[in-house]
């Protein structure tokens, strides 16, 4: 009975966003998940996130006394339990959907040392079109140079954001940890974030082939080349091996021409 409650109260919540709600549960934490999105409704109402191996290597990086950024926080399944090992969190999300989603999941969880932003990042002060994906949310993403029919097989909403740099919107906080999952908007967010990056202890980024190719129409030299200046290691979870600067754009270029791809590319000093 409590859960219909609350379940009800949620779908009020989000009435005026035009999102209908359920809440799952996900060992210790709560969510608020969009029911139309088919890649986190799970059967018997429990959500269980693919993220437990990246979250137990982000406990390995981060402290206490740390202030963490995360870049596409979705729904907050990565930004809430790391809230819970370090100081301060700033988590990023562009879709204004998923954002409404996220900022009830940190009342749900308490997580009272999260700060939210709904903005998209990027590497200048701008508007873009962004594709709002339905049956996946978490595939949300910036308008792809190249409009593939995978981006499109769910019929999404385009809209307008606003993008900008998040050296910008930071201009003197030091973040000891970095994690990104944009959908291959990384590219031109890390750009936008350079000192960021010049002041973190480690990097997370997803690395998608597709992403560079279809969505930025980077290669994976240029991903690399705004990275490399701050880090000396690379470990590549997917394949459990380690790299050192020198072999960074030989690896990831390796990885591209394979059509590769990791959830987590772990940057470190």
């Amino acid at each position: 009975m409590y859960q219909r409650q609350r379940e009800g109260r949620l779908r009020r919540r989000l009435f005026g966003t035009h999102v209908a709600g359920a809440l799952m549960r996900a060992g210790d934490f709560v969510y608020a998940i969009d029911i139309e999105d088919q890649a986190v409704r799970p059967s018997a109402r429990r959500y269980e996130p693919p993220v437990g191996e990246e979250i137990a290597r982000v406990t390995q990086l981060v402290g206490q006394s740390d202030d963490v950024l995360v870049v596409g926080a979705h729904i907050g399944t990565v930004a809430i339990p790391v809230a819970r090992l370090c100081r301060a969190l700033w988590a990023i999300e562009a879709n204004p959907r998923t954002f409404a989603l996220l900022e009830i999941n940190l009342r749900l969880n308490d997580a009272k040392n999260v700060h939210a932003v709904n903005i998209a990042a990027g590497d200048k002060e701008e508007e873009v079109e962004f594709v709002l994906s339905r049956t996946n949310s978490g595939g949300s993403k910036r308008m792809p140079r190249l409009r593939a029919p995978i981006y499109f097989y769910d019929d999404p909403e385009i809209v307008r954001l606003k993008a900008r740099p998040l050296d910008d919107l930071f201009t003197d906080h030091r973040f000891s940890l970095v994690f990104m999952d944009i959908e291959g908007s990384e590219y031109a967010a890390l750009k936008g974030m350079q000192r960021i990056l010049g002041g973190a202890r480690a990097l997370f980024v997803e690395f998608l082939p597709h992403h560079l190719r279809d969505v930025a129409s980077v290669t994976p030299e240029e991903f690399t080349s705004v990275i490399e200046p701050y880090f000396s290691k690379l470990l590549i979870p997917s394949k459990n091996i380690k790299v050192p600067r020198a072999e960074f754009r030989a690896a990831l270029r390796a990885m591209y021409d394979k059509n590769e791809g990791d959830a987590g590319l772990v940057f470190t000093r």
